[in-house]
């Protein structure tokens, strides 16, 4: 991912030295495990952890690997020039590559999931707060982009942090999914290796022994993962196209926060593009983009292949390290976003009153109307509204047939804007508790 759209403490967890340095992890906690079991002589096992405090030579490695065209052996040499040969002669004792590899892939997808899971707090915070300083915000709900029925701003909010809180909670779910490790061997058998290294690593490492491995970690766990991600980019999408439409100029319900010195476009001082939310709409295809190889991912041959590897190189580090940066973009954006109670209620009142046709259409059937006569008897002043824009309270008061079913004052009883809001609370508590 390019350093634009990434934030450094993401970043570092795909950092080649991040990786080198669980792999030694994985490493040396297994010559624990095998000297424990007196598999392995336990001088070699603490010979190893004499490089704890060694800073891997990434360049170095590259080296290696160029020649022997295989990075964990190219890894293990490496660290054998640190150790001693004689020394780490034991290490990957009845180890497969994969046992590093996979495991390590694990490790820095939990803790790429703790840094999103942070991120989703702040998210999660900045809605709520904006959903209570505008729970009584009314504004008019919008069903095809058409006006509908009052609402509130608050609401908007609201209902958009109930949806990040369930994607919380699904990306929580998916990090215990992916918390797994595997040290089983060439095909998972644990032939050449005891199960107890593998539940020794894995308890140093803060995961949780695959309860059944090939040479890899089945793959459907990391579909899960990603499918997770995708799911979260596309609420962050949800949110933005909202923020996006309301900042339109004929709209102008709600903007983007414009600092001082911004500029909106280089032809048209007037401008003030959505730009912050536009781009999120543009981060959440890259990171549902990573959905559909992960699920590939799954069918492997037999008991593995390494047709995953090369795209989980990829999509590991792009998709978290993008919903990393686009979650907190957003957090900010919520955080600044500028609203405009009186253009809330200027659009509403552009057609005036129609956003209360259903409650007329309502009264006329409990009026003895039959339905298909009340909607036709609400639709013919209302289109009136549409066309002419005259005001549909005054319209209805004007058709007899209303007026003989309703009386005047109770036309008139029928645009009280509190009808609408009156279950807010109610709302809110299903939402935020209390």
């Amino acid at each position: 991912m390019i350093p634009r759209y990434a934030r450094p403490e993401m970043t570092a967890i795909w950092d080649p030295a991040t990786k080198f340095r669980i792999w030694y992890e994985i490493e040396a906690h297994a010559c624990d495990a095998q000297a424990d079991l007196g598999v392995i002589p336990r001088a070699n096992a603490e010979a190893v952890w004499k490089a704890r405090d060694v800073e891997f030579d990434v360049a170095r490695i590259d080296e290696i690997e160029a020649v022997t065209k295989h990075d964990v052996i190219a890894f293990l040499t490496h660290l054998a020039e640190h150790v001693g040969s004689d020394e780490a002669r034991f290490v990957h004792q009845g180890m497969t590559s994969s046992d590093v590899l996979d495991t390590c892939l694990n490790v820095q997808l939990v803790r790429a999931a703790d840094i999103l899971l942070a991120d989703m707090d702040k998210l999660l915070a900045a809605l709520k707060t904006r959903a209570y300083e505008h729970k009584d915000t009314v504004r008019v709900g919008r069903s095809h982009g058409i006006h509908a029925e009052p609402t509130t701003m608050g609401l908007t909010f609201a209902r958009f942090y109930a949806e990040m809180d369930r994607n919380k909670a699904r990306l929580e779910r998916a990090r215990e999914e992916i918390a797994t490790g595997a040290i089983s061997g060439a095909v998972g058998t644990f032939a050449n290796i005891d199960p107890a290294v593998e539940e020794h690593v894995c308890r140093m490492l803060g995961l949780t022994p695959e309860p059944i491995s090939t040479q890899v970690i089945p793959r459907d766990r990391h579909a899960m993962f990603f499918a997770t991600l995708g799911v979260i980019a596309s609420s962050i999408e949800n949110v933005a196209i909202e923020i996006r439409h309301m900042q339109r100029t004929e709209v102008l319900e709600g903007a983007e926060f414009f600092s001082m010195g911004q500029k909106g476009s280089s032809a048209m001082p007037h401008k003030k593009n959505p730009v912050l939310t536009e781009n999120l709409t543009g981060l959440a295809r890259l990171v549902r983009m990573t959905v559909i190889p992960a699920m590939e991912n799954v069918a492997l041959w037999h008991e593995r292949d390494i047709s995953h590897s090369s795209v989980e190189r990829g999509i590991a580090p792009d998709a978290t390290i993008t919903l990393d940066f686009a979650l907190n973009r957003l957090a900010g954006v919520v955080e600044k976003m500028i609203i405009y109670p009186q253009n809330m209620l200027d659009n509403m009142n552009k057609f005036p009153g129609l956003v209360m046709s259903q409650r007329v259409l309502l009264a006329l059937t409990q009026a003895g109307v039959s339905r298909e006569d009340a909607y036709s008897m609400v639709q013919r002043n209302a289109l009136k509204v549409w066309e002419e824009r005259l005001d549909f309270r005054e319209l209805l008061l004007a058709d007899a047939e209303v007026v003989a079913a309703l009386g005047v004052d109770g036309i008139n009883e029928k645009f009280d804007m509190g009808y609408h809001t009156k279950h807010v609370d109610t709302i809110f508590a299903r939402v935020f508790g209390g």
